[in-house]
């Protein structure tokens, strides 16, 4: 069985972490998989698979221009070389889609995952026409979470619920426990700190301000970690300064050590306004420290019962959802064992066995 992972590129993102772990384990399991980019370049991600010289990575080089009609034609070279074609993100969505309409002869099946909850296109009428069109040439659709399900059952119509299948998203749980945590002063803090930590791209979808924010109600000797990239990154930089929390915030940009991150910081945050299901999250879990989320669709299913919930935007609730856990020790050690519990659920050994089982079925 040959298949191949076709997406927009190895930029540091959850979906790009996701693929890379999970091809991994799929070259363990005895599949043959490759990959393929829209898009090339730089990537944090290239190095694990320098480590899989098996793994062939494909891109149509790194000036290419991910919306241009033409990669229409590239992808479809591709098709006739593989058993499952398994797709993910807009727009590698549509151009493996328009590819597989003018494939004549198909020896392959289509898999897309969605991982987001929600996106722009679907608030505009003619898209929502298109997307019908797109979604319809894939044998099955994967969603990774309710919220997912629902949403997209609801954009496509009943005339779509014979394709989907629910997959949760996975994580590696062995790298995340076997993490060895910094000191504090190895990182550059005082041992009386209380650190807090966010791993997330800088972009809409995130809302590190309400974060940030909420250092305005907690103690000075209260830090923030903040690690990612993204295009809203210059404007968390400036209104920090704006509100003098300077000395509080740190920036560490995209960084190949969060796992130990994770491990030895006080406290896990992800403040979003809306997920798929975040891989952030569930590592939050399983981070051995307590972890918060906003009460939003994709982390409430995760987070609910087991991590603490704030309402979206409110920095004042977060700030006291922080304090309580660093102040109360029972409250706190309670909080974390429930967190260890729920991130069972999600180790990509189960997510990898459920699609491998998946691709047998269709072929």
């Amino acid at each position: 069985m040959k298949v191949l992972q076709f997406i927009d590129s190895l930029s540091a993102g959850g979906a790009e972490k996701l693929l890379v772990n999970s091809v991994i384990k799929y070259r363990e399991m005895g599949i043959d998989v490759d990959i393929l980019l829209l898009k090339g370049g730089e990537s944090p991600f290239l190095g694990i698979l320098e480590c899989n010289p098996e793994i062939k990575v494909f891109s149509f080089g790194e000036k290419n221009n991910v919306y241009s009609p033409l990669n229409i034609l590239k992808v479809y070279r591709f098709l006739k070389n593989y058993d499952i074609i398994h797709v993910h993100l807009f727009p590698s969505l549509y151009w493996a889609a328009f590819a597989d309409i003018i494939k004549i002869k198909k020896n392959y099946k289509l898999v897309f995952t969605e991982h987001n909850t929600t996106n722009r296109r679907r608030s505009k009428a003619i898209f929502k026409i298109i997307d019908k069109l797109v979604y319809s040439r894939y044998n099955k659709i994967i969603t990774i979470s309710d919220s997912v399900d629902v949403n997209l059952k609801s954009h496509l119509g009943n005339s779509f619920n014979s394709k989907f299948i629910k997959i949760y998203n996975g994580i590696d749980l062995k790298e995340i426990n076997e993490a060895i945590p910094y000191s504090k002063k190895d990182i550059g803090f005082k041992d009386d700190n209380k650190l807090l930590l966010q791993v997330s791209s800088f972009t809409p979808q995130k809302n590190q301000l309400t974060l940030i924010k909420s250092l305005k109600y907690l103690p000075e000797n209260y830090h923030l970690i903040l690690v990612g990239d993204g295009e809203l990154k210059a404007e968390c930089i400036k209104i920090t300064k704006d509100l003098e929390l300077s000395n509080r915030v740190s920036f560490y940009g995209i960084r190949k050590d969060v796992p130990r991150l994770l491990k030895s910081v006080d406290i896990v945050v992800l403040s979003s306004h809306f997920e798929g299901l975040s891989l952030s999250s569930v590592e939050g879990l399983a981070s051995g420290k307590p972890f918060i989320a906003s009460n939003v669709p994709g982390l409430t299913e995760v987070v609910e019962g087991a991590g603490v919930l704030f309402e979206d935007n409110n920095e004042k609730e977060l700030s006291k959802c922080i304090n309580e856990l660093i102040e109360d020790d029972e409250y706190r050690n309670r909080i974390v064992k429930k967190c260890i519990d729920r991130s069972k659920k999600f180790d990509i050994i189960n997510m990898t066995t459920e699609y491998s089982n998946l691709y047998r079925d269709l072929i």
